[in-house]
């Protein structure tokens, strides 16, 4: 019976909710409705608005994107990353990745102030005008599959209307997921690995051609910088960037992780400088761009367990709600934004939601699992363990420590798993 009606819907439009407005729950909800679905996003805050610093959209993701009318607003308000440079702490160049256009990718490699994206992404929906629906303080709790629907509860019961149920219901409500914790009560808290991150923002001169994204150290302690907004008149840029300390050894994800309460607290200068503030990337002064921050945030480097399912019913998981990983290889938003895709053609391949979402689990799970993975053993960043290792005092030439074509396999092997097309010809090592 079940089939028949999914047969009967086969061609029509859908009713789909999602939970959650951020990057993955507004490219989904985009993207259903240019397949002609109706779609309901459920935010839970009160009031939406761009938060954040700045975030990274992979190649792969700004395809996506730009598919959706959303390239010109993006080329408009982001930096095109040509670029990605590893270094040691002494500004010793390590690896030379070329992104975007410049590493022979179809589109470009964007860094953006996430604020900026979210903007870009809620101005989409909104030209979408009736088949998308935003409704802020309205936290999904609770999700019920039954053979020809999902019903929802909210925290707020008062919420609760007639289009609490939907066809096809999506939780993209981030790492700490009501609806994730629903099908899986026993998971626990987030996996902590021992590290601890700063995030800020800074105006500053430019630096390295002003399209370079450049992260420096080690395992123990690590900065990563990127302009995010194009120079001004006077050659200055927003820069974000990243400085991670190592407070505990639980590498693997074998801590668990401070109460929730003390993450994206404001950072202190004087947490950062004495491990950082000597350090030097080309001409930026890492000391002079922390100490000159307009904000800064502090929060601890978590992830999950891989999950052995998503998808319960009509009902699946999205975004850091399906896949949270470490911030490694620019992969959080971008890994959301190809769940959007991935959702939004299955759903039209299939004629039953359930097989529908079936579908796009087998697509996205095992990758954003290997990821998850990857980045536990410290993802791209690891050939900066491997040449402090060897020297931990810096080198007259990267040859003398280690084979160049043995950093430039592990960075080839590391990209094709997260979904990039390599151009390793392009790649250039440190001499």
């Amino acid at each position: 019976m079940q089939q028949n009606v999914d047969l009967v819907k086969m061609g029509k439009t859908y009713d789909i909710a999602i939970s959650g407005a951020g990057i993955g729950g507004l490219t989904a909800a985009i993207a259903l409705a240019d397949a002609g679905h109706r779609v309901v996003v459920y935010e839970a805050a009160r009031e939406i608005k761009p938060l954040g610093v700045g975030i990274n959209v992979l190649p792969h993701a700004v395809d996506v994107l730009s598919a959706h009318g959303m390239g010109n607003a993006l080329a408009a308000n982001a930096v095109a990353t040509e670029s990605l440079v590893f270094m040691n702490r002494f500004g010793q160049l390590i690896y030379r990745d070329p992104r975007g256009l410049a590493g022979g990718y179809g589109s470009p490699q964007y860094s953006i102030h996430r604020g900026a994206l979210h903007n870009i992404l809620i101005d989409a929906a909104r030209l979408r005008g009736s088949n998308i629906e935003i409704r802020a303080n309205a936290r999904v709790v609770r999700a019920e599959s039954f053979d020809d629907h999902v019903r929802l509860s909210f925290a707020d019961a008062s919420v609760a209307d007639s289009r609490s149920t939907a066809d096809v219901f999506v939780a993209a409500d981030g790492i700490h997921s009501a609806i994730r914790a629903q099908y899986f009560p026993h998971e626990g808290a987030a996996k902590w690995n021992g590290m601890m991150m700063w995030r800020g923002v800074t105006r500053a001169k430019s630096f390295m051609g002003g399209r370079t994204m450049a992260q420096a150290g080690n395992r123990l302690a690590k900065f990563v910088v990127y302009p995010i907004a194009k120079p001004d008149a006077s050659g200055d840029q927003l820069i974000n960037w990243i400085c991670d300390i190592r407070v505990a050894d639980g590498i693997g994800g074998t801590l668990t992780a401070p109460s929730r309460e003390s993450w994206s607290t404001p950072g202190c200068v004087e947490d950062l400088l004495p491990t950082f503030g000597h350090w030097r990337i080309d001409s930026l002064r890492v000391g002079e761009i922390i100490a000159n921050a307009t904000q800064i945030f502090e929060w601890p480097m978590v992830d999950r367990d891989p999950l052995p399912a998503w998808t319960h019913g009509r009902a699946t998981l999205l975004g850091d709600a399906a896949h949270p990983m470490y911030p490694i290889g620019s992969n959080g938003a971008t890994q959301a934004i190809l769940d959007a895709k991935a959702l939004a053609d299955a759903i039209q391949a299939h004629a039953n939601p359930v097989e529908a979402l079936s579908a796009y689990e087998t697509t996205r799970r095992p990758m954003t699992a290997n990821i998850v993975r990857m980045n536990r053993r410290e993802g791209l960043d690891v050939i900066l363990d491997m040449v402090h290792e060897r020297a931990p005092n810096g080198f007259s030439r990267l040859a003398d420590v280690i084979d160049p074509a043995e950093i430039s396999r592990v960075v080839q092997q590391y990209k094709m798993a997260a979904g990039h097309r390599p151009a390793p010809a392009l790649a250039e090592t440190g001499k």
